[in-house]
């Protein structure tokens, strides 16, 4: 019976062409003083990780703080230029406070003009429709995002906690211009995405699929239920036979998908960021990596 091969360091991004580090590392937690999260930036660098992955309702606390985390981000970059060119920045956008969400043209468009300036940049590399507005027309939403990508303000989109039917429509309306890709939860804890079409789609349209919350909100870390323990001892195994951390062995049984998955890092802690590394060190069986799917469902495999 053959191993899964471990993680490739970089994947390509979807149909983009941009090379991407297979681990991306999020900022929704990104807050501090200038100095501090500058060190944090370049740790982040030092394990290896150059995708970035922010949004505009980072730092929004429900009261204050709507796009705080890009535009302290922003002032990192400004102070020290060279951090811009060794990263791929994504940002998203789309939920605007306190409505759920609008992607009409005129606000989307206008919220991505606004993250730019936060960032300080005059493109992104991926722009993301953060969670989809029932009340755009996907056609709308595509002329927005292509009129910007003509532009030069981005140079690819992607789309988050989107359905299967609602990628297809967007898709459907941005013709050649290519989604590329998607990000959904996931996780060993939420493997909802492996089973409903969500996978298998990206694999047929080319999307990379980018993990956020792959630690189940912290919950492998500190198990609650009887499943938690169940998916933790799993994953366990194979900690134990590479010598890493049982989250390192999460993201690691995320990135070993055939889809080419990219678990987002969500720590602010250098030494996680740093230990995330030793996910490439993981090789799995197949039947170990069952065992930890067969813990999540709960039930047997037919």
């Amino acid at each position: 019976m053959s191993d899964l091969a471990p993680a490739p360091r970089t994947r390509s991004l979807g149909t983009s062409g941009l090379t991407v580090s297979s681990l991306a590392w999020g900022m929704w937690r990104f807050a501090g003083s200038r100095e501090d999260t500058a060190r944090l930036v370049h740790a982040v660098l030092d394990s290896g990780i150059t995708f970035f992955d922010t949004a505009d309702i980072y730092g929004f606390n429900g009261h204050s703080g709507f796009g705080d985390a890009e535009a302290l981000f922003g002032e990192v970059m400004a102070a020290d230029p060279s951090i811009r060119g060794r990263i791929v920045l994504a940002t998203k956008g789309g939920i605007m406070p306190p409505l759920p969400y609008d992607q009409s043209g005129p606000y989307l468009s206008g919220a991505l003009d606004a993250s730019l300036r936060r960032l300080k940049t005059d493109r992104v590399e991926l722009y993301q429709i953060h969670r989809p507005d029932i009340l755009a027309h996907p056609q709308e939403v595509a002329r927005t995002l292509t009129d910007a990508v003509a532009a030069g303000k981005i140079a690819s989109i992607g789309v988050s906690n989107m359905t299967v039917a609602q990628i297809a429509a967007l898709q459907h309306f941005l013709g050649s211009v290519p989604i590329v890709a998607t990000q959904p939860e996931i996780s060993p804890l939420r493997i909802d995405c492996i089973e409903n079409g969500e996978l298998d789609q990206a694999m047929v349209m080319g999307m990379t699929p980018l993990a956020w919350s792959p630690l189940g909100g912290g919950r492998l870390a500190a198990p609650e239920s009887d499943r938690d323990r169940a998916v933790a001892a799993a994953l366990d195994v194979a900690a134990e036979t590479h010598g890493v951390s049982r989250t390192a062995a999460a993201y690691s049984w995320l990135m070993a998908h055939p889809s080419g998955i990219i678990p987002i890092v969500g720590t602010q802690n250098a030494a996680r960021v740093a230990e995330a590394a030793d996910a490439y060190a993981v090789r799995w069986t197949r039947a170990q990596w069952y065992a930890v799917l067969v813990a999540a469902r709960g039930i047997p495999l037919p």
